[in-house]
This record gives structure tokens, C-alpha cells and sequence, in this order.
């Protein structure tokens, strides 16, 4: 059975592409097949993955609307079993469509069960850090959300908005939506770093992951070379603590 993973904070800079980018890379160098969706209108995941969205002739939003399917939009990326449905800035202007439709926020959720049994083992979607049209598609079709945040002062108050919008959406569309928190861009020699995971780890431990993504220069470079870390510098630090989050979700999961 598919397990569809949406990826969402508000805040900006806290490793919510990346992590998208990278855990679709660990899983599908484990052996799973994976579909990557972009929902932001910056588009900065295709072009993680070499697409251009100028030149882009269909795009996600094409089958949001219903035009076309998830299938028909997709390419396949340079890592084996990756597949992506890219974005294009135009995605802002089907914002404003989806409005005028009934029932729009399960749009995607549409998409994806149409989809052929066994296609994908994953569905990782990025979605924009802003509350609309595009984030509710996203939740209402995820069974799990991950919300990256760094061990920084405001990490608390973007986790109370996002667990706040979780459960709403659970109350209106999705009531099997979990979410779980994942500690990006850690820092070990900061001590404020320390002092909020500490308090993480205490306040909402059943929430958090135990894999840890601290700061890894490779990290940062891995999208401008188009790859995820897993294949531009496979044997870095951040690589194996992506790969370590991605059988941590599988264990949970229950995959084998």
C-alpha cells in the first residue's frame, strides 16, 4: 500500500525541500519506488532534480485541476525508482482556480488513488509554507505529515501552528492525518541547539523522530548539482541520517 508523506512548516529555511529531496533519495536507494509531488510555486524541488519549469508543457497543477493525471505530468529523475510531477510558478494561479471548485482540497488525493496499485510504495509531497489551496490538498491526501524544524527560540510557536492545522484538517477532511516532527539543520556545538532539543525530547517525544539531520555543508550543495545527498556525497554524515530517518519511517511503517 502506498504511504503518501507531506512535508510542510510555515517558516521558511528549515530544510523542508531538502528533506523532501533527500528522504525520496534514501528510500528509493533502499529499493522502494517513490513519487516525488511539487506543490510550491518556487519550484525549488524540480529544479533539485534538473527541471526546468519554463519549459515545463504540463506541471502538477494540471492535475489538480483535472486535466490531466499524476501519471501523464511525471518524469522519471536520474536516481533510479525517483519519479517527480514538477512545479512551475504558474502553480500560484491554480491556487486561485482551485477556490472556485467544489470539494478542491481532495483534488489530489484523487490523483494519487488513481493511480496503479503497487506504482509507488511512496508519495512524499512539498508543499508551499503558507496556508491555502495547495497545503490543504497536500494534508487532506497524506497519511503523515513531517513537520522540519530547527532547535531554534521559535521552533515551539511554528509547531503549535502546524499541530493547530493538522487538526483541523483531521476535523474536516482527514482524520487519519498523524504528524510527526523532525529536527533539521542541528547544530552541536551551539548551545541553545542543545537546550531546545533537550526540550523537544521532553515536551513532545512521542511526536519527534529520533533521527537527528544536523548541518552538513554537502547538504546544501547536493540540489545544485541536482541530486539528492544520498547520490552526491553518499558517504557524508547527512547522508546516513537521512538514510537512518528513512528506516525509521519504515519500521513504523511496518514495511519490511
Amino acid at each position: 500500500m502506498t504511504q503518501v508523506i507531506a512535508i510542510n512548516n510555515h517558516k521558511g529555511g528549515v530544510a523542508k525541500t531538502t528533506t523532501c529531496l533527500s528522504l525520496g533519495g534514501a528510500l528509493a536507494e533502499m529499493g522502494y519506488t517513490v513519487l516525488m509531488i511539487d506543490l510550491d510555486p518556487q519550484a525549488h524541488l524540480s529544479l533539485s532534480l534538473g527541471v526546468n519549469p519554463a519549459q515545463l508543457h504540463r506541471h502538477v497543477g494540471d492535475s489538480l485541476l483535472r486535466k490531466n493525471s499524476l501519471v501523464s505530468v511525471s518524469r522519471e529523475s536520474t536516481v533510479l525508482g525517483l519519479d517527480i510531477a514538477p512545479a512551475t510558478p504558474r502553480l500560484a494561479t491554480v491556487e486561485k482556480l482551485l477556490y472556485g471548485q467544489e470539494g478542491y482540497e481532495f483534488n489530489l488525493k484523487q490523483r494519487i488513488a488513481a493511480l496503479d496499485d503497487g506504482m509507488y510504495d511512496f508519495v512524499l509531497i512539498d508543499s508551499p509554507p503558507s496556508m491555502g489551496p495547495l497545503t490543504l490538498n497536500a494534508l487532506t491526501a497524506a497519511d503523515l505529515l513531517i513537520i522540519p524544524v530547527q532547535a531554534e527560540y521559535y521552533a515551539s510557536l511554528s509547531l503549535k501552528q502546524l499541530g493547530n492545522l493538522a487538526k483541523l484538517v483531521q476535523q474536516r477532511t482527514n482524520p487519519d492525518l498523524t504528524y510527526r516532527v523532525l529536527v533539521t539543520m542541528y547544530d552541536r556545538r551551539n548551545k541553545i541547539c542543545r537546550v531546545i532539543l533537550n526540550q523537544l525530547q521532553t515536551e513532545i517525544k512521542p511526536m519527534l523522530f529520533e533521527t537527528i539531520i544536523e548541518v552538513d555543508t554537502k547538504l546544501r550543495e547536493s540540489p545544485a548539482f541536482n541530486k539528492p545527498i544520498t547520490t552526491y556525497a553518499p558517504k557524508t554524515r547527512s547522508a546516513e541520517q537521512y538514510r537512518a530517518l528513512a528506516k525509521e519511517l519504515i519500521q513504523q511503517n511496518g514495511r519490511q
